[in-house]
This record gives C-alpha cells, structure tokens and sequence, in this order.
C-alpha cells in the first residue's frame, strides 16, 4: 500500500501541470483569448470625447499579459487641444488601454499641429522600432531614426521625444539639415 501511494504521489508531481493544480496554482499560459480581423476599437473620454482609435488588419489579445498584437496597425490620439498624432507599422504590440504602443517595421509617427497652431509644421519620425506613449506623448527608440518637421530633418542613432515639455534628445551619430523659413508673402 505505502508503494502505491509513492508512485502516486511521485506520478502527481512530474505530471505537467498536474502538481500546480494540487497545490491550487495554474500556470499562465501565452495563448490568444480572441481575435479580431479588418478591426477598429476607439476609446473616449469620461465627457465623450474620442481619445484614441486603433486599426488593424489582425490582431490577437493575450489576457496573460493584458496586450493586443496588431498586424498593419493604425494607430490615431487625439490629445486634449486638439492635436492628432498618427502611428503606422508592420507590426504593433498595445498595452490594454492602448496607453504605450511599440511599433516595429517601418514604423512611422506622424504629430500634426494643434488646430489653434497651424502655423507650425508638421513633426515625422521613422525608424524600424519606435515606442509610443501616448498619455505622455513621449516618443521613444533605440534604434537608427529620422526626423522630419517641415523641411527641417535630422538622422541620429536613437531617440526619446517628449512633446509635453517640447524636448527632443537625439544620441549617437547625429545629423541635420536645417532649410531657413521663408514666409509667406502678403497680398
């Protein structure tokens, strides 16, 4: 009888899973809990107000890690004057309330001017990875970038951008092309 319960306890402990679920524990597992085809999700605000939108072609939540994998991501933020941001990749992994976005190949994040700013340009950064956070605006990446505002543009070996404080800190091999302003003439 002691036998017996021996090779069972001993079959109960090197059986896969078995022995987490004995002691109550199961082991999360990385596997898909849906999935999403031809797809957009938009959040608002608390007064209605649209926030941010997320297109795909495909994506996949994983509820172990709360994320969403996103093939073709398009990825739009509005922040609260009005400006609109606009991200583009290959390949896209979201945070659950779409807060942080890593896009990878090809990825390309647009900021346009604030409605009452017309008067500035347009602001492009591309490189193959670029980590976005989009409640902070803060652009970030560890990889070769370019920059584009209007004519301007610059090449560096990484970047982090923080839009709030309106600081751009480029590293590495850093170059630039700064083209002067011509105003427009009067009529």
């Amino acid at each position: 009888m002691g036998v017996l319960a021996l090779g069972t306890y001993w079959l109960a402990r090197t059986t896969p899973g078995v022995s987490n679920a004995v002691n109550g524990q199961h082991e999360a597992k990385h596997e898909a809990d849906y999935f999403l085809r031809n797809f957009s999700v938009k959040s608002f605000t608390p007064q209605g107000r649209l926030k941010s939108e997320i297109q795909g072609v495909e994506a996949r939540h994983y509820p172990d890690t709360d994320t969403l994998e996103i093939e073709q991501p398009r990825f739009r933020s509005y922040n609260d004057v009005g400006a609109v941001t606009i991200a583009t990749a290959k390949h896209a992994i979201s945070n659950g309330d779409a807060s942080q976005v890593q896009l990878m190949g090809d990825a390309v994040v647009t900021r346009d001017p604030p409605p009452a700013q017309k008067d500035q340009p347009q602001m492009e950064i591309r490189s193959d990875f670029l980590h976005l956070f989009a409640n902070d605006e803060k652009v970030k990446t560890d990889k070769p970038v370019s920059i584009r505002r209007g004519k301007d543009t610059f090449q560096a070996d990484n970047l982090d951008y923080d839009n709030l404080d309106r600081v751009l800190q480029m590293h590495g091999r850093v170059h630039g092309l700064l083209l002067p302003h011509v105003p427009a003439a009067k009529p």
